[in-house]
Order: structure tokens, then sequence, then C-alpha cells
């Protein structure tokens, strides 16, 4: 019995080491991979904006993180955001709640710190605690407003829209005019030498400075990309050329992938309903802010 009672110990001291090397294991996998994908977000989101190791940000510019959701409440619904405030607000954030026509609803300061508020837990547990109980809220998106100084230079935002297999995963740009500035793709699973070409530089600078009102009609053409076109898109011509080269393009369609026009079709209306979308939120949340005075960061 005593032996048997032993080997139960062991055995039970063995589990529990196994468990706490496998769960410490786990939580530096988890910490490493989200850090990297923080790390290349990061990267995309100042390639996008056209900085780089060569060229390094200005330490004027600064990204204010914006946080969608929708909020339920007593059978209703409501979109809320949470925004960083001014320096001169009570609380480092504000939760601005808006109903289905665009209307002021109510707002609630938040007080969370700024480290804890891109962690989803941190930032949900800091929303509810300030809007208090009988609301539930799921969150939506981020998107970023860059300043520079005082002024608007940017938005980035994230997207995902059905690919020709799984979904894709895509970072855009946009200039303060709405105008598309570029993406990146994040994510996907296209078909090699086929759909996969959506990653390649000759697809996506055609979409580089695409003008809102071009964007919202955009659509893709079955027609040989022209070469001198391509080279431009390669960035194989000189800077003159290349910007007469992309001006003559800059309100035409999308060439298509050769035998992927269902790949470069899905991107061109997933890039176009995530910028549309975008631009209309916005503006109707900048008439808000404006209308009711809420003091915002950017």
């Amino acid at each position: 019995m005593k032996e048997i009672l032993n080997i139960t110990f062991r055995l039970t001291v063995s589990c529990l080491l196994a468990a706490v090397v496998m769960g410490s294991t786990f939580i530096i996998t988890n910490n490493a991979k989200k850090h990297n994908e923080h790390v290349r977000e990061e990267r995309v989101m100042y390639s996008l904006l056209g900085y780089g190791e060569q060229n390094p940000a200005p330490e004027s510019l600064h990204m204010h993180e914006v946080y969608r959701y929708v909020v339920a409440e007593a059978g209703s619904q409501f979109i809320g955001y949470l925004l960083p405030t001014a320096a001169s607000a009570e609380a480092p954030f504000v939760f601005v709640v808006l109903d289905l026509n665009g209307k002021m609803a109510w707002q609630k300061p938040v007080d969370v710190e700024e480290d804890k508020v891109r962690e989803k837990e941190d930032r949900d547990q800091a929303i509810i605690a300030a809007i208090g109980p009988g609301k539930d809220i799921t969150f939506a998106e981020q998107t970023i407003i860059v300043t520079d100084g005082d002024e608007r230079v940017a938005y980035l935002m994230g997207g995902k829209f059905q690919g020709f297999k799984v979904l894709i995963a895509v970072m855009m740009a946009m200039d303060p005019n709405y105008t598309l500035m570029g993406f990146e793709v994040l994510e996907h699973e296209e078909d090699p030498g086929l759909g996969a070409e959506i990653e390649q530089d000759y697809f996506q600078n055609q979409f580089k400075d695409k003008p809102f009102e071009v964007l919202k009609g955009l659509d893709v053409v079955k027609e040989p990309l022209p070469s001198e076109y391509e080279k431009a898109l390669e960035g194989e011509l000189s800077e003159t050329e290349t910007e007469k080269m992309m001006d003559k393009y800059r309100e035409q369609d999308i060439y298509a992938l050769t035998g992927a026009t269902i790949s470069s079709k899905l991107v061109t209306d997933g890039l176009k309903g995530i910028g549309k979308k975008f631009a209309y939120r916005l503006d109707t949340l900048d008439v808000v802010l404006k209308e009711q005075q809420i003091a915002v960061s950017f």
C-alpha cells in the first residue's frame, strides 16, 4: 500500500510539473506570437505611410487608436466608439455611443491605461465598468487616425473579406480626403501563381492614389496589363515617368490578374467596401464630436 501511494504521489508531481512546463511554454510562445504580429503590423502601417528604415517617421507623427463596438441595450442596438481624449479631459478615453441614425445617444469617460487598452479583455472590462450594467458590448474593429502635429495625415484600417477560398486579411491606408494610399495583404490562401499574385506590386500598386470617387465605383477589366504601366507599377521607370504613367491610369479600373479574375474582383470589392464604410462612419462620428464638443486627441 505504501509503495502504491508513493507511485501515485510521484505521478501526481510529474503531471503537475509537466502542466506547469506546458503552460509556461504556451504563455511564452503566445506572447512571442502576439509580439511578432504587432511588429509586423507596425512595419506594414509605417510602410503604407511611406516610412521605413531609410526614411523614419518624424517624432511629431502620432497614431490614435479608435475601437468600434456594437452596443445592445433593452432590445436596441447602438454603435460605440472608444476614443482617446485630449490632455485636458477627465479620463484618457471616452466611450461615445451613437444610435443607428448616427445621432448622439450618450457618452461615458473610460479610465484605462494606454498600454492596457490594446488588450481586448482589459479594454472590454474598462468599458463595462464605465457604462454600467444592463448593456452588452461586442468588439467590431479597430482603426487608426494618424496625425502630424495638429493635422490629420492618414487613416489606417484593417479588414477581412471573402477570397476565392477563405478570407483575405488586409491593411489599407487612406489620406484625409479618403484617397486610397495603398494596401498590404496580411493573410490569404489564394492559389499560387494565380490568385496569390494579389501580393505582387504590379497588382497592389494599381490601387495606389485612387481618389475616393474613383474607388467607390472601381471595377476590374479582363485585359492584358499594358507593358509600360506594368513597368511603372514595378518601379522600373524613373520617378518622373512613373508619376506620368500613374496619372494616366489613376481614374481607370483595375487590370485583373491573368487567370485570377475572381480573386482580382474580390480584392477590389473588398477594398471598396472597407473604404466606403470607414468614410461614412468617420464622417458621421466627426459631426457628433463637433456638435457635442467632445475633446479627442485627433
